[in-house]
């Protein structure tokens, strides 16, 4: 069954749904590259990894702290002393949260014959966007960005700070930088809305190739019907955080209720 909305869904943005469609929309991309960038390119998924904890507030699998009552137990005065034992503190036995290990994949465009990284193709999580996230990602960003290698930057969550650029006219829901290493420091960022089609965008090759155009939309429409995220997502339910304004909430019941029979 295919997605209600034109453009982002965005009940995708879940977090616990997000997870997926971010691996989904990843390998998307690297099969929609890989034809058009041989001979001279390949398009290779890369992996991180980083532990999530309480403190981020998006920690799956882990028990509440298990706390046993205390069972100090006070001291009977002897007959012969006017004095009373205090009782001590008895330890409480308590259960630590322990991180997980969460791994996070990019893309990376290659050169066959070296495999020098040309271009790198990120899609945010919420994990890039927030606390020390959000810090290790910028450290990462600012590296590329000091190097001969271009930066594609897809930011499809309203939550959370979008990453920091200068000269910025306009508030978006979503957007897509592309920082073309020969440009910087000025690079193009695409800004778009709830209500509308993702943009295409061009993406960096070396200075004597053209670069090539990536319709994200598509690929978007195809993660959602081959994960069958038709059957996972509760309609019925608000759209995860942010709130929508109020006419964006509208607009998206109007889109649920104009897509409900189709299959």
């Amino acid at each position: 069954m295919p997605s209600p909305f034109p453009g982002m869904n965005p009940y995708l943005e879940d977090a616990f749904i997000w997870r997926e469609v971010h691996n989904r929309l990843i390998v998307a991309l690297a099969n929609d590259l890989g034809a058009r960038l041989r001979p001279k390119y390949y398009a290779a998924i890369e992996t991180r990894t980083y532990l999530e904890d309480e403190s981020d507030g998006v920690l799956v699998g882990i028990p509440d702290a298990i706390v046993f009552a205390s069972t100090t137990q006070g001291q009977a005065a002897t007959a012969t002393l006017a004095t009373v034992e205090i009782p001590q503190p008895q330890p409480q036995r308590v259960q630590l949260a322990e991180p997980i290990a969460v791994k996070e994949r990019f893309l990376e465009v290659r050169t066959v014959k070296t495999h020098e990284v040309i271009t790198v193709i990120e899609v945010l999580s919420p994990k890039n966007k927030r606390g020390d996230g959000r810090i290790s990602y910028l450290k990462k960003r600012q590296a590329i960005v000091e190097s001969q290698t271009h930066l594609v930057e897809i930011d499809l969550l309203r939550a959370f700070q979008p990453m920091p650029v200068s000269g910025v006219r306009g508030v978006w829901d979503y957007r897509i930088l592309v920082s073309d290493a020969a440009q910087r420091p000025q690079a193009e960022l695409y800004g778009f809305n709830l209500r509308d089609r993702i943009p295409s965008f061009s993406l960096p090759l070396k200075p004597e190739d053209s670069p090539l155009m990536v319709d994200l939309q598509p690929l978007l429409h195809t993660v959602y019907e081959q994960g069958n995220f038709d059957l996972r997502v509760d309609y019925t339910q608000p759209v995860p955080e942010p709130p929508l304004s109020e006419g964006d909430r509208l607009w998206v019941q109007q889109c649920i209720a104009s897509n409900a029979g189709k299959g």
